[in-house]
C-alpha cells in the first residue's frame, strides 16, 4: 500500500527523458531579448529531467551574470575563444556519449545547425530555443525536431 501511495506522490524521473540545455550566452543575453535565467531553467525542466544545464560565456561576462547562473544551477563555462566552438564541441560530445535523450540549444546563431543535425542522426531529440520572436533562426528551427520561442 505504501509503495502505491508513494508512487503517486513521487514522479518517476527514470522514465523522463534526460535533457541537455546548452545556452549561447553572448548571443542570448542581450538587452533586446530580456532573457531570464529562471525561464531557461523552467523551460529545460518542462522538456524532461535536466541532466546537463550549461551557460557558455566569453571573458567579458559580468560577475553578476556568472553568480546568478551558478545560483540557479547552471554550470558556467567561460572561454577566451569562440563560445560557439566550445558549445558545439561539448554538445556534440554529450550527444555522442549517450548522456542525454533531448538536446536543447538556446541561440539565434545558425552555427549550431550541424550540431542539431548530428544529434538527430544519433537518435537524440532536438529543440531549438530562440531568445525572442525577432531572434529566431529559421535554419535552427528547421533543423530541430521542435522549436520554442521565449517571449516576455
Amino acid at each position: 500500500m505504501f509503495d502505491r501511495v508513494r508512487a503517486r506522490l513521487v514522479p518517476d524521473t527514470a522514465t523522463e527523458p534526460a535533457v541537455g540545455l546548452f545556452v549561447d550566452g553572448p548571443n542570448v543575453f542581450r538587452d533586446e531579448f530580456d532573457v531570464d535565467l529562471d525561464d531557461l531553467r523552467d523551460t529545460a525542466r518542462r522538456l524532461g529531467r535536466v541532466g546537463v544545464i550549461r551557460l557558455y560565456l566569453d571573458e567579458h561576462a559580468t560577475p553578476g551574470l556568472i553568480q546568478a547562473a551558478e545560483a540557479r544551477g547552471f554550470e558556467v563555462i567561460i572561454t577566451s575563444g569562440d563560445v560557439d566552438v566550445k558549445l558545439a564541441v561539448d554538445a556534440t560530445a554529450i550527444v555522442g556519449d549517450g548522456t542525454i535523450d533531448r538536446l536543447a540549444i538556446v541561440s539565434r546563431d545558425t552555427d549550431f545547425k550541424p550540431v542539431l543535425e548530428y544529434a538527430g542522426t544519433a537518435g537524440v531529440e532536438t529543440i531549438a530555443i530562440a531568445p525572442g520572436s525577432h531572434g529566431r533562426s529559421d535554419a535552427l528551427q528547421n533543423a530541430a525536431d521542435d522549436a520554442v520561442t521565449l517571449d516576455r
